[in-house]
């Protein structure tokens, strides 16, 4: 990774000079880990400010995590020369979280810090943990897990540096890292419609229906789940390829057998925070 930091210079370097001041200190440093772009970045950040043996990457696995997301997030931590430590999470043991509710991303990230200081902290001798919160998640009110690194004093270095997600990108395509123009990938919960219960069921048939999506080559995809229904969110320009007689055949079979009865194609395309949104939007309201 040291050869790729070099070739930093400009905007990029002072963005990635300005993640490594807010780091300054805090080794050795737990980075709550998923092997999306943010905290990948900020896990490459923090080995270049803190070298690699006081980095570790702490991921958390439970069923919401799908296998994919797993394998790629070990992947890219190899990439960048830190070790990970897999934590296991049981957020659908707390039924503040089963039910669902528009705050659900708060439990299950307080029960994921809440292990990271119970299990590791002193057991990795860690001076400080941090995630990766950028300046757009900052703003955005569907954010609730933010709450909870606040509670367990987690840093959020790129937010405080002021790192937009389109910077996030900007410095990550700089440095090479695999996953600088992955999309974004919330976990498997936030698939369910809230008030409705999150089950590890449910959670098997989201996982399956979107490796059908990955297996037929589209870019991105997510799998919404409305009992019997499969709700399908794809990049917009690549919904027409959806209707292709072989491709909607593959996507009636592989979808049914993941457990649902029909399929559709959302016309709207991919939507971030479709079910969270809207529900705040109405209680700010209100």
């Amino acid at each position: 990774m040291s050869a790729r930091f070099d070739k930093l210079s400009g905007e990029t370097l002072r963005l990635a000079d300005a993640v490594g001041t807010e780091l300054a200190g805090a080794a050795p440093l737990g980075v709550a880990y998923s092997g999306g772009v943010d905290s990948a970045l900020l896990l490459a950040l923090a080995v270049r400010t803190l070298g690699a043996q006081d980095v570790v990457a702490l991921l958390g696995v439970s069923p919401s995590l799908a296998r994919s997301e797993r394998a790629l997030a070990h992947s890219t931590a190899e990439f960048i020369g830190a070790r990970v430590v897999e934590i296991e999470t049981h957020e659908g043991e707390n039924p503040d979280y089963v039910r669902n509710g528009v705050d659900r991303c708060f439990f299950c990230k307080d029960e994921l810090f809440t292990r990271i200081s119970d299990d590791l902290v002193a057991a990795h001798g860690l001076a400080a943990v941090a995630y990766g919160e950028n300046a757009d998640d900052a703003r955005r009110p569907d954010r609730p897990g933010s709450q909870a690194a606040t509670n367990h004093r987690v840093l959020r270095p790129l937010s405080v540096a002021g790192l937009t997600k389109k910077q996030v990108r900007e410095v990550a395509r700089a440095i090479e890292l695999p996953v600088a123009d992955k999309p974004a990938a919330p976990c498997l919960a936030s698939r369910i419609p809230h008030g409705q219960e999150v089950t590890a069921e449910k959670l098997r048939q989201i996982e399956r229906a979107e490796e059908v999506l990955r297996e037929l080559g589209f870019s991105d995809g997510r799998v919404r789940h409305h009992g019997d229904i499969a709700r399908i969110e794809l990049p917009r320009a690549e919904i027409p390829r959806a209707a292709e007689e072989d491709v909607r055949t593959a996507l009636e079979e592989g979808i049914g057998a993941a457990g649902f009865r029909y399929v559709v194609v959302d016309l709207r395309g991919i939507q971030s925070g479709a079910f969270t949104l809207p529900l705040l939007q109405v209680a700010s309201r209100g």
